[in-house]
């Protein structure tokens, strides 16, 4: 018998549904930005866009599907508590924002914990990144890590696990360690307090990583909602190099940054470091660890040029 071979669909075989930014934004067309100009402002990053716009067409709608899991989600562990015959205890709803250094994920983080707290149902939303969780940097220079920094062996994993497991196990009050981008290190004795919170955001390069080897858990097994920001890798390159050309133009220039000399260079060789950086740390980070973890999201933001998002892929239900 011959076998006949079937071209695959990619659309049908993919687990998301693409959807336009045009087709997206029509389901915003009842909403109203609650944020202004200037508040606005304030949550962007350094390097990133992001307007009035933006908000409206890609940001609103999200937080509304937010919204709506975060109810859903809420109705269910109760139910399931009943079910059980146990007193339904509360318990936050998680969020993970997973994508590559310069991307803008801190921004849509910020963005999405202003949003989603002025929902009447998630009135008090924490964000925490996982920098926290990053070994100090005494003790990346005892493993041999410092050129690894931010690679996801650079992380206390497993703490970082046991702090997003005492979030979603309810307890009333969970700490982290405090990261300074100040000093590139972990501050001493300083911490992020999390209190009872409706949501939870939990923000970093590797958030949506499969469990590590010897392990049978995964961070993000205990995220309800998993979004990947993503776009081209060469405009990635050129929003870090960018992003890098302003910070030495201004936080580099204060003599307590770990990155002050790099304010003191030349503007071709501080550039020619930069790229140099990008190449041999945040590149190969990217394609070794991030990018595949793009499967595992629940929602992909796929940005184009000035970090406009062009389309969003939600996974199928």
């Amino acid at each position: 018998m011959t076998a006949v071979n079937h071209p695959l669909d990619a659309e049908a075989v993919s687990p998301f549904v693409e959807i336009s930014r045009s087709d997206w934004a029509e389901l915003a067309k009842t909403s109203e930005t609650p944020l202004t100009q200037l508040e606005i402002e304030k949550i962007r990053g350094l390097g990133d866009f992001l307007d009035l716009q933006e908000v409206e067409d890609i940001y609103l709608p999200l937080s509304h599907l937010l919204n709506l899991y975060v109810t859903q989600t809420q109705q269910l562990h109760s139910v399931t508590k009943n079910f059980l015959e146990k007193s339904p205890k509360r318990t936050p709803f998680i969020i993970g924002v997973a994508g590559s250094v310069a991307v803008g994920k801190s921004t849509v983080s910020r963005l999405l914990k202003e949003l989603l707290s002025r929902w009447e149902t998630t009135p008090k939303v924490a964000l925490v990144t996982t920098d926290g969780f990053l070994y100090p940097n005494e003790v990346l220079e005892q493993k041999g890590l410092m050129a690894r920094k931010g690679f996801p062996e650079s992380y206390d994993r497993l703490a970082l696990i046991k702090f997003v497991s005492d979030i979603k196990s309810g307890k009333d009050k969970v700490a982290a360690p405090l990261y300074s981008h100040l000093s590139y290190d972990i501050v001493p004795g300083e911490q992020v307090v999390v209190e009872s919170p409706d949501v939870v955001i939990i923000e970093g390069l590797n958030v949506l990583q499969p469990p590590a080897l010897g392990q049978e858990v995964a961070l993000s097994d205990y995220f309800d909602f998993k979004i990947y920001v993503d776009a081209p890798t060469e405009e990635i390159e050129n929003w870090y190099l960018a992003r890098f050309k302003q910070l030495r133009d201004s936080a580099f220039q204060n003599p307590a940054s770990y990155f002050h000399r790099y304010s003191q260079m030349d503007e071709e060789k501080a550039t020619d470091r930069a790229i140099e950086i990008w190449r041999t740390i945040n590149l190969p980070n990217l394609q070794e660890n991030i990018i595949s973890t793009k499967s595992r999201a629940t929602l992909v933001l796929q940005k184009g040029i000035k970090h406009r998002v062009e389309r969003v892929l939600l996974r199928k239900i």
